[in-house]
């Protein structure tokens, strides 16, 4: 995205005077060594119990925001709109609605002032999932821990619950009475996510995943379509964040783009090493479905241990892309360490 000279100037009252609202981490991160220079990682034994409450508290929140703006099952299309409801709630860690909270918080915003956003970024994430669960792409079964939406609805239904629900994140943004009420920033963020979710986007990523299953691709290959695939709504995921507090300077913008890209690709790796290494009870899912389908992924085009390093390198350009935000991006930092070393 292209940002004007206005929204290129200096904004410092979006990252000064204001205290984070709820349990902000304390500074508990010890300096260790890395690939490509310093590398903060949090102190487990101090941090791990007030961050996973934050998670969670955030996950709740998620369950009764989407909740309430998910049409109500008993009005018609009841089939549809339960459809819906039983794909969207009652499971999902909401790793998308946290980065945009953790970076909301990052630069001085509340939970409420982008609640809206994301609960947009989550519908069409689900979205995407039950129509890739679908048997013309991946033919999963299970999702979540849970049969997936055509196998407990059918196939006709599932199409429909992600044709509903992408357009119901579009109208969130366009009129969700608690997002900003600049129409200019509204239509930023209708902007950012149709491109994150596209052809350049997830939807582009998602037909080169199909076209390239038994080929062989080099890495680069591979992480443009990850890339696509999973990392522009991750980026779009801290970027909407940013939009709702323009003019933010353009150097803290583009370090959030750096932050958000390096964590894109290295949750996609994360993914694809759990596949082959996960546990299928704590991911929810079968493993081992990148194999049988003969996906290129990281683990099979450089195997795992180099896979586990890039990860390593990541997280690291990740954790140093916000050192312009000081102890502010504390949350923001635990978040990208769990995404990066979860085992599920």
């Amino acid at each position: 995205m292209v940002r004007s000279p206005r929204y290129r100037s200096v904004r410092s009252s979006a990252l000064a005077g204001r205290a984070h609202e709820g349990g902000v981490l304390r500074d508990l991160w010890r300096v260790n060594d890395a690939a490509d220079g310093l590398i903060r990682t949090p102190d487990e034994s101090v941090s791990t119990d007030a961050f996973g409450a934050q998670l969670e508290a955030w996950r709740l929140r998620m369950e009764h925001a989407l909740a309430a703006r998910l049409p109500e099952p008993d009005k018609i299309p009841a089939r549809l709109h339960e459809a819906m409801r039983y794909s969207v709630l009652g499971g999902g860690k909401r790793i998308r609605p946290a980065l945009l909270f953790a970076t909301a918080r990052t630069l001085g915003l509340s939970e409420d002032d982008v609640e809206a956003a994301a609960c947009a970024i989550e519908l069409v994430h689900v979205y995407s999932l039950v129509h890739d669960d679908l048997p013309a792409m991946d033919d999963d079964d299970m999702r979540r821990g849970r049969p997936t939406c055509h196998k407990a609805y059918d196939e006709a239904t599932a199409l429909l619950v992600g044709d509903a629900l992408q357009p119901l994140a579009f109208q969130l943004l366009a009129s969700d009475p608690k997002l900003p009420a600049s129409p200019a920033i509204r239509l930023r963020l209708v902007d950012m996510l149709a491109q994150a979710i596209g052809t350049f986007g997830m939807a582009g990523g998602q037909a080169i995943d199909l076209a390239v299953q038994g080929m062989r691709l080099d890495i680069g290959q591979v992480e443009d379509m990850h890339a696509r695939k999973t990392g522009a709504v991750i980026r779009a995921s801290v970027l909407m964040a940013a939009e709702c507090v323009p003019p933010l300077d353009a150097n803290l913008y583009a370090a959030l783009t750096r932050f958000a890209s390096a964590v894109g690709l290295a949750f996609q790796i994360q993914d694809d090493l759990l596949d082959v290494t996960g546990d299928a009870s704590m991911l929810g899912k079968a493993t081992g479905a990148d194999s049988e389908r003969a996906k290129p992924t990281h683990p099979a085009v450089i195997g795992i241990p180099a896979s586990q390093q890039r990860v390593r390198l990541l997280h690291s350009q990740a954790i140093n892309a916000l050192v312009p935000f000081g102890d502010r991006a504390e949350t923001l930092r635990s978040l990208a360490h769990w995404l990066l070393s979860r085992q599920y």
